[in-house]
């Protein structure tokens, strides 16, 4: 059920801009000129150019200020980064490149995290799609667009398995939240329950099947009490499978036909981890849909003015808490128990294409330029990821 008088709140939160006491840290814009499709060199670069026989790494001392973290022999990188992660106890940070290679870092002391160590390259799949961390314990999988999927154990670096099932490229996965299975989703629309221990698919869904079909998989989310995926479609279908029966077991409408379903997200209300949950669902028609698993309804539906990009679930005590990010360039808060919009975060000059919770549920976003023009991979602090990153905003 929709409810407009969440509009009335929108249009009044249009001119309420982040202020100083929203504000936890800010890395300031340093002037560069932000990247897009046209871009072309510039003669005032301020990153520099690159001279005969140097290693490919160059500096940009305008980072200088802010505390850049330590990489001792920093690895220089030739190819575009399409993900990151964190183990779950934060000691591990990892990226994967469409160069097919996964590399890691580890945490210097236990002061900060200023000070970081490489620790290993993996190597396997051809371009890495995503990268998902055991949530109990440092074991890494990474989904490849050569329609493998790869399970690392760290610190060793040694492989695990390799899972071959799927006929297209690996564009998302999750580990269930109880650690003991893996789902998995393809382009062409496949999905596939994984035992880690094993190769062999527990089962799969298909596109043949008339039920499950999604013109393709765009995003997954595992309930709480691992019973149930939820699968969203590049034509804006929305699919509940039963973990422990390996079905379809209903149709979700309320987006767009022909939008593609962005972003899963369970909210567990209770706490508990326990029964169906609540599920957002989010596209690039603007809506996101709340629904109640325990009787597949509506609960409500709540709107950007443009495609949202992300759905963040936030922990206790504030669990009943959603956060969403969309091209609209706002961040907003709503109370999934009701569809209210809390606030509506606004102070990005672009589309918001990602977004994370930090430490204590603090919101994390910005437009991430993953590289300077050299291709180096360097950590600023613990409040950002990556040297390029343009004017983020901590809220």
């Amino acid at each position: 059920m929709e409810h407009p008088e969440h509009e009335d709140q929108v249009d009044h939160d249009q001119e309420q801009f982040i202020t100083d006491e929203d504000v936890l840290a800010e890395v300031p814009d340093d002037g560069d000129q932000l990247m897009d499709e046209d871009y072309e060199d510039e003669e005032d670069d301020t990153v520099g150019e690159l001279v005969p026989g140097s290693s490919g790494s160059v500096e940009d001392n305008s980072y200088i200020l802010h505390n850049r973290s330590q990489f001792p022999g920093e690895r220089t990188i030739w190819d575009s980064v399409v993900c990151v992660g964190w183990s779950y106890d934060g000691e591990i940070v990892s990226t994967g490149g469409m160069d097919g290679k996964i590399r890691l870092w580890r945490r210097v002391g236990k002061e900060n995290y200023r000070s970081w160590e490489f620790l290993t390259e993996l190597q396997g799949p051809d371009e890495v799609m995503f990268l998902k961390w055991h949530p109990k314990g440092n074991v890494l999988l990474a989904g490849s667009n050569d329609t493998t999927l790869w399970l690392w154990q760290l610190p060793t670096g040694n492989t695990m398995q390799v899972f071959a099932g799927h006929t297209g490229p690996v564009q998302c996965g999750t580990f269930t939240p109880d650690g003991k299975r893996i789902v998995s989703a393809c382009g062409d629309g496949t999905l596939i329950l994984w035992d880690p221990r094993s190769p062999t698919p527990v089962f799969k869904l298909t596109a043949q099947d008339a039920r499950f079909d999604l013109d393709g998989i765009t995003s997954l989310g595992v309930n709480p009490s691992s019973t149930l995926a939820v699968v969203g479609g590049a034509a804006g279908g929305v699919r509940v499978v039963s973990l422990t029966k390996g079905e379809v077991v209903s149709a979700l409408g309320g987006h767009t036909e022909g939008e593609s379903v962005e972003a899963v997200e369970f909210i567990d209300l209770t706490g508990a981890g326990s029964g169906p949950g609540v599920v957002a669902t989010g596209a690039t028609d603007g809506k996101i849909c709340l629904w109640d698993l325990s009787t597949m309804r509506l609960r409500s539906t709540v709107e950007h003015s443009d495609a949202v990009t992300t759905l963040l679930a936030v922990p206790p005590p504030n669990n009943h808490l959603l956060i969403s990010g969309s091209a609209d360039k706002t961040l907003r808060t709503w109370d999934a128990r009701t569809g209210t919009l809390i606030k509506a975060h606004r102070g990005h000059q672009g589309p918001i294409l990602g977004a994370s919770l930090g430490l204590n549920g603090v919101i994390i976003s910005g437009l991430v330029f993953l590289w300077s023009l050299s291709g180096v991979l360097t950590f600023l602090d613990i409040w950002t990821w990556y040297q390029c990153l343009r004017g983020i905003t901590i809220i």
